[in-house]
């Protein structure tokens, strides 16, 4: 039997690739829409809703993930109390039914979320009405009822024309409410803009074009609506809260290069750009949005458009803002995708991803797809990928301002355990989201240390202090401890030494 040997170069890369970073972004989508992974179909009573989503909540937190991308409206509906939409019908059975005990299920899903460490992305539709012509629920105080004249109907579904002015004033209206009124960490949009296209047939928006006089072409013109409504969002966003940031999801390529040399080296039949009108890559140049999440659905080495092509292409096309690679998991369950049913796929795309310069981490679609552990990559998140857990990547164009540094204003031995109590300083201007505890084996220095998420002992959600106790000694091995503070910007504060170095 041969014996093969990697060569230090290779060995090299092959550790960097397993190597966790300490900053990393990792989500999972739960989708609502027809009831894809939250709430349940037939599921409507509350209680049995709340005990799901902590379900949910539990198994991703087993799985150190730290953000939560949640469809909280997606067909001009609400999975909240709103005044501009009605209920949805995902979440009661029937649009514009309240639910039965009433409750407020997007509060209740953003504490669960923020107990655990995470942070929510509200994500929404902005121009879906109805998806189904015909089956879908429709309530009586639906937009849709009271100004017809803003919706277009292409295939089996409604739309808001993205060319009417008012529809759009809505829908920023809507979000604006949301960012008044939630602790939302983000606002979350995917791919659909314009409709991806159906063969034959035209988006019916030559009366709305016609009526805006524009000397724009009609997709230079149907373009602009859509930068027009991302601009309006952005800003809204920033005006009510300057800290949550806005994001988007779009279909894995911007452009073919056979249509535009800045083009990924992609053979896509649709394209964001040419199809659903969405110029990413301006939104990202203009600042207008904070993070893509381009959908890298397909394989390594598909044959119009390869994961790995992809990767490389987004990377250098970011503009310096995040970059969070979608991961299409949910392709396990489809019969003809054999290379998703390699147990290797998933694992070499991480390595293929952590290896990417300008590429800070992952989502996952979607929710559901965890629940079967397909080929058995719960174990492998849990056991390698993910064995530690990760911060979330600040963004320091929105603020760099870092918290304060944790106070330790009690401390004591009793045996062989410390106790101590962090506060924070009550002048603080930038509240606490958690507390990191970093433990090193007495005598190291902090330097490189610090940098290192198997270093993280714990992640403490405590906005107020917290009091602690650990071992000052485990297995033979004397540690010393470190905390440090965690923003909302999710900037980390200075570390501060629990206790001095412990003396073997």
């Amino acid at each position: 039997m041969k014996r093969y040997l990697l060569s230090i170069p290779t060995l090299f890369l092959f550790i960097i690739a397993l190597a966790q970073p300490k900053y990393e972004f990792r989500g999972v989508w739960i989708a609502s829409v027809a009831n894809i992974d939250w709430p349940k179909s037939g599921m409507t009573d509350p209680a049995a809703q709340r005990a799901d989503f902590i379900r949910l909540l539990d198994q991703h937190q087993r799985n150190r993930m730290n953000a939560m991308i949640v469809q909280i409206r997606p067909a001009a509906d609400a999975f909240y109390p709103s005044s501009f939409e009605p209920w949805s019908e995902w979440l009661t059975g029937e649009q514009g039914k309240a639910p039965n005990p009433y409750w407020d299920p997007l509060a209740f899903m953003i504490e669960e979320t923020h107990k655990r460490g995470m942070e929510f992305h509200a994500w929404l539709n902005p121009y879906r009405a109805v998806q189904t012509i015909g089956m879908s629920s429709i309530a009586e105080n639906h937009i849709m009822r009271k100004k017809p004249e803003w919706f277009l109907v292409y295939g089996d579904k409604k739309y808001f024309d993205p060319g009417n002015k008012e529809a759009q004033s809505f829908v920023v209206n809507v979000v604006r409410d949301i960012v008044h009124r939630y602790p939302v960490d983000a606002i979350h949009m995917d791919d659909y803009f314009y409709p991806y296209r159906i063969a034959g047939k035209e988006f019916p928006d030559a009366s709305s074009y016609a009526k805006s006089g524009s000397r724009l072409n009609k997709e230079d013109w149907r373009r602009s609506n859509v930068d027009s409504i991302i601009v309006a969002i952005s800003k809204v966003i920033k005006e009510e809260k300057p800290l949550v940031r806005f994001g988007i999801s779009p279909f894995s390529v911007w452009r073919n290069s056979d249509k535009d040399p800045r083009g990924s080296d992609s053979h896509a039949g649709q394209t964001n750009y040419d199809d659903l009108y969405a110029d990413i890559l301006l939104w990202l140049e203009k600042g207008w949005i904070d993070y893509v999440t381009p959908q890298l659905y397909l394989e390594i080495g598909h044959d119009k458009i390869a994961y790995e092509k992809l990767l490389n292409w987004w990377s250098k096309n970011g503009y310096g803002k995040h970059i969070y690679i979608g991961h299409g998991i949910y392709r396990t369950d489809e019969k003809n995708s054999v290379k998703w049913k390699n147990p290797d796929e998933l694992p070499n795309q991480l390595k293929l991803l952590r290896t990417t310069p300008a590429v800070q981490g992952s989502i996952y679609f979607s929710s559901k797809s965890f629940d079967r552990n397909p080929n058995g990559w719960n174990d492998s998140l849990q056991q390698n990928y993910y064995r530690y857990p990760a911060l979330l990547p600040p963004m320091e164009w929105i603020s760099n301002e870092k918290p304060a540094a944790p106070v330790i204003d009690r401390f004591s031995r009793k045996g062989e355990s410390i106790v101590f109590r962090v506060s924070t300083i009550a002048k603080s201007q930038l509240p606490v989201k958690y507390y990191v505890l970093y433990r090193f084996p007495a005598g190291r220095s902090l330097g490189a240390l610090f940098e290192q998420p198997s270093s993280i002992y714990s992640l403490v959600v405590k906005s107020g202090g917290f009091e602690q106790t650990v071992p000052q000694r485990e297995n033979g091995i004397a540690y010393q401890y470190y905390v440090t503070a965690v923003g909302t910007n999710n900037m980390e504060s200075e570390p501060v030494p629990v206790t001095t170095v412990v003396k073997e």
